[in-house]
C-alpha cells in the first residue's frame, strides 16, 4: 500500500510546529548585548540589565530543550560567563564550551539526577548580591534535577528518603493517571530544590530566568516543578493527591512522613507568593505550545487546508481525547463543523495514561492506536481521516517515537500482520502495535519541549 499524502502532510505540519519553538532561535531574536548592556523584549517582558553592575555571571539550567537554551546563550555572553551546569535528558546535548552538561534520567530520576540536584544547588547558594545568575528551565527539569528534601530534613521520622524512594513515588503517580500538575505538587514537597527552593537559594543574587512551557495553561509554578517560581500548592494538597488516586500503600513511609509532617506544620513549606526570594528575580516565559498551534496552522494553510485551532489545552485520558477527535473527524466530513473540507484540525497539551497493561508506549501513541480503534469499529465514516499525535520534544513516554499516526489506510496493515488493536490497547502496548506496521513518526530528540500536538486532516471528498 502506497503512503497516501495525507501523512506527509501531517509530518511537514509537525515539524514545522516543532521548529517555530526552537528556543535557541527564540532566544537569540530576543536577548541582545550591546557593550555591557543586556537586553531581554519577550512578549510582556522587557528588561535591561547592565552587566558592569555584576562581579560574575552564572547560567545554570534544567530540562529536555535546555541545552538549546544555554547553546544560545553562550553565543550572546561567550566568555562573560564565568561557569554554568545544565542537567539535559540523556541524548538531548548540543556542542557547550562554557556550561558544563549533566546527562540525566527522565521521566524516573536517575543517580545523574541527584548529581546534578546538589551541584545546582551548591552553586546557587555560592550566588550572592554581586551575581547575575540565568536560569534556563523547560519541562522535563522535574526529574532532571533531584534533591531529596529528606537529605536534609531536622526530623528523624522524615530522614532517609533516597532516590529509589523518588523513583518509586514518581512511578505510582505515572502509573494511576496523575495529571502533571499533581505529579509535580508532590514532587515540590519531596525536594530541597523544587517549589521555589531554587530561589531561595538564590537569594539575594540577580536572576533572569528563561521557561519554555511544557505544562497546559503555562503556569510558572508547574513547569519543571516552579524552581524559581512561588508554589500555589501546599502539603496538604499532596495528601489529597494521595488519597484521590488511593496511592498510600505505593507511597515509602519516608516520603509520606515527610507529606504528613509538612501537613502538621513542622516542616517549611516551599516559598509563595510575596517571598522575599522572589524579589530579584524575573521568570520570563520565552514560549508555549499555543505558539506551536499557530506555527502549524500557518503550515496547514501553506498545504491547502483550512485550519482551525481547538485548544491548547487539551486534557484527560488519552483514550477519550482520542475519541473525541475521531468524531470530530466525522462531523467534518457529514457537517463540515469545526471547518469545511479540506480541513486541519489542531489541538495541543497532555492527556494522561493510565497504565494496566506491561507494554511500551506514549500518551500520543495510545492517542493514535485508541483512534484507530474507534475508526475500525466504524471504518465507513471514517476513511479520509488522518490523525499524527505526537510530543514536540521527539520523545513519547519511555521511547524513541515523538508518537504515531492513525487513518483507515492502516487497518489492512495490522489485518495482514495479524494485529488485534484491542489487545494492545489492553496491553498498553501501542509502540509495538505501530513499530510493527511501520507507523511511528521518529524524529528524534528535537530539544524543545511544549507539550504534545494532535493533528487531524480531512481532505476535500470526492
Amino acid at each position: 500500500m502506497n503512503r497516501a499524502v495525507e501523512f506527509d502532510h501531517l509530518e511537514e505540519i509537525f515539524m514545522a510546529a516543532v521548529e517555530r519553538v526552537d528556543p535557541y532561535r527564540m532566544i537569540l531574536n530576543r536577548v541582545r548585548l550591546k557593550g555591557t548592556l543586556l537586553t531581554v523584549d519577550i512578549e510582556d517582558d522587557y528588561i535591561e540589565i547592565d552587566l558592569a553592575d555584576f562581579r560574575q555571571i552564572v547560567v545554570l539550567g534544567t530540562g529536555k530543550a535546555t541545552a538549546k537554551m544555554a547553546l544560545a546563550f553562550e553565543q550572546i555572553l561567550g566568555e562573560r560567563i564565568d561557569r554554568g551546569l545544565i542537567s539535559v535528558k540523556y541524548g538531548h546535548t548540543e556542542p557547550l564550551t562554557r556550561i558544563e552538561t549533566i546527562e540525566a534520567g527522565h521521566p524516573i530520576p536517575d543517580d545523574n539526577s541527584v548529581l546534578a540536584g546538589n551541584r545546582i544547588l551548591e552553586m546557587a547558594e555560592a550566588a550572592d548580591a554581586s551575581t547575575l545568575v540565568i536560569t534556563l528551565i523547560s519541562g522535563g527539569g522535574s526529574a532532571l534535577l533531584a534533591n531529596p528534601l529528606g537529605q536534609v530534613c531536622d526530623l528523624e521520622e522524615c530522614r532517609g528518603l533516597s532516590l529509589a524512594d523518588k523513583q518509586q513515588v514518581t512511578r505510582a503517580l505515572l502509573a494511576c493517571g496523575a495529571t502533571i500538575n499533581e505529579i509535580n505538587g508532590i514532587r515540590k514537597h519531596l525536594s530541597g530544590i523544587k517549589g521555589g527552593r531554587l530561589a531561595r537559594a538564590l537569594h539575594p543574587a540577580r536572576c533572569l530566568s528563561f521557561i519554555l512551557s511544557d505544562v497546559v495553561g503555562d503556569r510558572l509554578d508547574a513547569i519543571a516543578s516552579g524552581l524559581t517560581s512561588p508554589d500555589h500548592t501546599t502539603f496538604d494538597d499532596c495528601l489529597d493527591i494521595i488519597k484521590k488516586y488511593d496511592l498510600a500503600g505505593q507511597i515509602p513511609e519516608c516520603a509520606m512522613a515527610i507529606l504528613q509532617q509538612g501537613a502538621l506544620g513542622r516542616l517549611e513549606e516551599t516559598p509563595k507568593p510575596g517571598d522575599a526570594v522572589f524579589d530579584r528575580i524575573a521568570n520570563i516565559l520565552i514560549g508555549s505550545n499555543y505558539v506551536s498551534l499557530l506555527a502549524a496552522a500557518e503550515t496547514a494553510r501553506n498545504l491547502g487546508y483550512t485550519p482551525t485551532i481547538l485548544t491548547s489545552q487539551a486534557t484527560g485520558e488519552a483514550r477519550e481525547w482520542a475519541r473525541i477527535l475521531v468524531g470530530i473527524g466525522r462531523d467534518v466530513k457529514k457537517h463540515g463543523i469545526p471547518g469545511a473540507r479540506p480541513a486541519c484540525i489542531i489541538a495541543g497539551g497532555e492527556t494522561t495514561v493510565t497504565v494496566r497493561g506491561t507494554g511500551m508506549g506514549g500518551r500520543n501513541q495510545e492517542i493514535a492506536l485508541a483512534a484507530l480503534a474507534e475508526m475500525q469499529n466504524d471504518s465507513g465514516s471514517c476513511a479520509d481521516v488522518y490523525l499524527l499525535a505526537a510530543s514536540t520534544d521527539g520523545n513519547d513516554g519511555p521511547t524513541d517515537a515523538a508518537g504515531a499516526f492513525a487513518a483507515t489506510d492502516l487497518l489492512p496493515l495490522a489485518e495482514d500482520r495479524g494485529l488485534a488493536i484491542e489487545t494492545y490497547l489492553r496491553e498498553n502496548d501501542s509502540y509495538n502495535f505501530f513499530d510493527r506496521i511501520g507507523y511511528l513518526l521518529r524524529t528524534g530528540p528535537t530539544n524543545t519541549n511544549v507539550c504534545d500536538l494532535q493533528i487531524l486532516l480531512v481532505p476535500a471528498g470526492d
